[in-house]
């Protein structure tokens, strides 16, 4: 009976051995897996991870400004000078932090070796058909390129179109732009992004965010203009315009790139291309246009009566060869604007009828003091409206302007209406 006693103790130990190594094993296990984690964390918070912003766009545009682009889409450093050793081997590259005092590049003694097209090798992604095709003699005539040239070259815009038939939506994308030019003098760098507005309507106008200290900047948006037919696409033309952001004043622009849809065939699915950016076409006219005013003072009331009646002959302020004017009134004494007055917005027309009555209140006795200044604006929703010709009214005015006013303070409670010349703004 002494050995089979002995072989039941050794039976009772072994649940315990077990439930020993077994508890140990758990917490291995568990401070493992705590361990893995942690490192998956840190590892994830070191990469830059891929931002596509996609805008759906139903008459309300939606612009993601809140995020930093510098920490989403900026790159490292040691990626940086990679990248720009790889493009020195493949393709020309200028860079613009070794330009000396006077903006120039210094010279380079090296041959270039033969290499594939730069073209080829600066746009991997995007499968449009090169029309000019670079030849040798110009590789050897770009590693010497004349001032002239550089300031010329505003850069290159990278896009993709496509039409959604399902949802009959017309989809744009901004992929990137390249070489673009430094506005900032000091850093040498721009703060670039895009506004595209689809012509003629001009009803759909969006805007990229804004990258930081970049000429290369990688956008990657998407637009989705939604009741767009797509028997009207050939009708449509996009114009994108590519500014440089600036806090104190009005931004800079940059440049700007005209694509018109005709003969383009979205049916076969997305289209990749890429334009050069050109400069931006002022299209000033000889003349600012003319304006018919009429202006009555009741000395009994001592008010002023302004009527703003038409305009016309205004120049093509825009790229659609059509303006969307509209008058600004505001009403000076001795150089203090007292008060203001606007009128409605006249779409797509070089000739405006306005017919708009404004009466304002003289806080003195006569017009001696007083001058009113009559501003035809371009209205713009996407950026600020510009001054299309300006007016000025008043006993110091010359022209015209000094001549009505004049009748007016002679003639008082008439209605007496002029034309006038609009002088820039």
């Amino acid at each position: 009976m002494a050995p089979i006693a002995a072989s039941h103790q050794q039976f009772d130990e072994i649940p315990t051995v077990v439930g020993i190594f077994s508890a140990f094993g758990l917490v291995f296990s568990v401070s493992l897996f705590a361990w893995i984690c942690c490192q998956r964390k840190s590892s994830k918070s070191n990469k830059t991870p891929p931002y596509k912003f996609v805008h759906v766009l139903k008459g309300v545009d939606i612009y993601p400004e809140n995020l930093n682009s510098k920490k989403k889409f900026g790159v490292d450093d040691k990626s940086e000078a990679k990248n720009k050793s790889a493009m020195s081997k493949n393709s020309l590259h200028l860079d613009l932090e070794k330009r000396d005092l006077n903006g120039n590049f210094p010279k380079t003694t090296s041959k270039m070796q033969s290499s594939p097209d730069p073209e080829n090798s600066s746009s991997k992604h995007f499968a449009e058909k090169k029309k000019d095709s670079v030849s040798p003699d110009s590789l050897k005539s770009t590693t010497s390129p004349s001032s002239e040239e550089k300031q010329d070259k505003l850069g290159t815009l990278f896009l993709s179109l496509e039409y959604n038939f399902e949802k009959k939506a017309f989809v744009v994308s901004i992929k990137e732009a390249r070489g673009l030019p430094a506005m900032d003098e000091q850093s040498m760098t721009s703060d670039p992004y895009i506004k595209m507005t689809i012509l003629p309507e001009k009803k759909h106008k969006v805007k990229t965010r804004v990258l930081r200290k970049t000429l290369d900047p990688a956008f990657d948006e998407t637009f989705t203009f939604y009741g767009i037919p797509y028997s009207q696409i050939q009708d449509l033309t996009l114009h994108f315009m590519i500014l440089s952001f600036d806090r104190f004043s009005r931004d800079d622009v940059i440049g700007e790139v005209l694509i018109p849809l005709a003969g383009i065939e979205l049916s076969e699915g997305r289209m990749l291309m890429d334009r050069e950016i050109i400069k931006r076409n002022v299209r000033k006219s000889s003349g600012r246009g003319e304006l018919l005013i009429s202006l009555c003072y009741q000395s009994t009331t001592n008010t002023l009566t302004v009527v703003v009646l038409k305009a016309r002959h205004l120049p093509k302020s825009d790229v659609s060869g059509l303006s969307d004017p509209y008058v600004k009134v505001n009403l000076y004494h001795v150089k203090k604007r007292i008060s203001k007055k606007k009128t409605h917005v006249k779409k797509c027309t070089p000739n405006a009828v306005f017919n708009e009555l404004f009466v304002f209140d003289i806080p003195c006795e006569g017009l001696d003091d007083i001058s009113i200044e009559f501003l035809v604006l371009d209205s713009d929703r996407g950026s600020r409206n510009e001054v299309i010709g300006r007016l000025t009214l008043g006993s110091s005015a010359e022209g015209t302007g000094g001549e009505h006013w004049k009748e007016i303070c002679e003639y008082p409670r008439r209605q007496i209406a002029k034309w006038h010349m609009l002088c820039d703004g």
